[in-house]
């Protein structure tokens, strides 16, 4: 037996009938350091904007970023259903400018933890914006052809890497730039070797992308058609 597992202690669990489905963060995913934001420390993030999904998982915090323009009315569904944390995207791509910068406003008003914005987004933009909403700015980084530095100094206080299948290379170059104190969330992908490899090239948190609404159900029944 290895010291981790002559350390680690024995977590009791607790299900019911009715949540056996929940959507479970992998167990690799808690050995990153994770990031006190605001008196919380967050070491995952289910990335969906599911809100059955947002209903029925156990990460800490969710991170709900979709591909269209940014609307009150879906972020403040998110938050009603939510029981942790969220941040919410608030665009940077087709969205931007003082547009952008009203969504981030609104969505604090509303109960956002913290607003994230999409890799195209200018500088100035992330500046302006900072400087009118109080929860802390999540920037994606898509590439290390992104301005990190520029970016965090215009008022990102946190980065979240987004490199896909390279995300652990992603994450360790950015690393390098920023050094080892500001915070970074990267993305898990779905393998304990995966996750390993992104926490030790220096991801503080980790966003995992759940299985959806509809592949969990086609699961159910396909259980259901063999009784």
């Amino acid at each position: 037996m290895d010291m981790d597992n002559k350390t680690r202690r024995y977590i009791p669990s607790v299900e019911t009938n009715l949540r056996r489905h929940v959507q479970m963060m992998p167990e690799a995913a808690y050995r990153c350091s994770g990031i006190n934001i605001m008196g919380r420390r967050i070491k995952s993030l289910m990335f969906t904007t599911d809100v059955a999904i947002i209903r029925n998982n156990n990460a800490e915090a969710v991170m709900a970023v979709y591909p269209f323009t940014p609307e009150l009315s879906i972020t403040k569904a998110i938050l009603d259903v939510a029981p942790v944390p969220v941040f919410v995207g608030v665009g940077g791509g087709i969205t931007s400018g003082p547009r952008a910068i009203e969504i981030a406003f609104q969505a604090e008003l509303h109960g956002a933890f913290g607003v994230v914005v999409n890799a195209p987004m200018q500088n100035e933009v992330i500046k302006a914006m900072a400087e009118y909403v109080d929860i802390p700015i999540v920037t994606t980084i898509a590439s290390i052809n992104d301005d990190v530095l520029g970016k965090i100094e215009a008022g990102a206080r946190i980065l979240n890497v987004a490199g896909g299948k390279n995300t652990p290379e992603l994450v360790m170059e950015v690393r390098k730039i920023v050094g080892n104190e500001f915070p970074i969330i990267a993305t898990s992908g779905h393998t304990d070797e995966h996750i390993m490899a992104t926490i030790n090239a220096g991801a503080n948190a980790l966003s995992y992308t759940p299985k959806t609404s509809p592949e969990i159900l086609e699961e159910i029944m396909a259980g259901y058609r063999k009784k």
